[in-house]
């Protein structure tokens, strides 16, 4: 029996997991750890700071823009999220969400798509029952080893450092729609 292998810019990709990255409508993604390295800076004012990765938002807009629905879903609760969020546009914003399950699938419904149809990126383990409940399950590089036992895919970039353009790539790739990327990552 022969693998059939994709060839991408991150490496060769089962074509399998490439026919998963074809059906995708919907990204749910986590933040702390996703899009960002997972670090929490605090001020001495007690100021909360996070860095986020330009290209990460440029892969969210290409997403938007092709259609693709963006979602996060976060256990913290950060002004900065919602800033970030806002300013790439992403319509579905969960924060302080300790059980994330029941936001996952409020915006399935409001999306109008099914688990097969949605795919989900995490870096640890409150992240499990989302992964196991897309149809594309995924992680980062440095995510922790039981989820990229899990994951159909695990990123070759490191959370914060453009591990969610990675995936936008991948799925605008599997779609035949990278070459609609032109937005700017603000």
């Amino acid at each position: 029996m022969e693998h059939q292998y994709t060839s991408t810019w991150y490496g060769d990709i089962h074509q399998d997991v490439m026919t998963k990255f074809a059906a995708i409508k919907l990204l749910v993604c986590d933040v702390d750890g996703v899009f960002s390295d997972g670090r929490i800076y605090l001020g001495n004012q007690g100021e909360e700071l996070k860095a986020f990765h330009t290209r990460d938002g440029l892969g969210v807009k290409a997403l938007l823009t092709a259609g693709i629905q963006v979602a996060v879903i976060t256990g913290r609760q950060s002004q900065i999220v919602a800033d970030r969020m806002q300013a790439l546009g992403v319509p579905h914003i969960y924060q302080g969400q300790h059980d994330k399950m029941e936001a996952f699938r409020a915006i399935q419904d409001a999306c109008g798509v099914s688990d097969n149809e949605t795919a989900s990126i995490g870096d640890d383990l409150p992240d499990l029952p989302m992964l196991q409940a897309s149809g594309l399950a995924l992680t980062v590089y440095d995510g922790h080893p039981f989820l990229q036992q899990q994951a159909d895919y695990v990123t070759q970039q490191r959370g914060g450092f453009g591990a969610v353009r990675e995936v936008a790539d991948l799925i605008l790739l599997s779609q035949g729609l990278l070459h609609q990327v032109h937005e700017s990552s603000t």
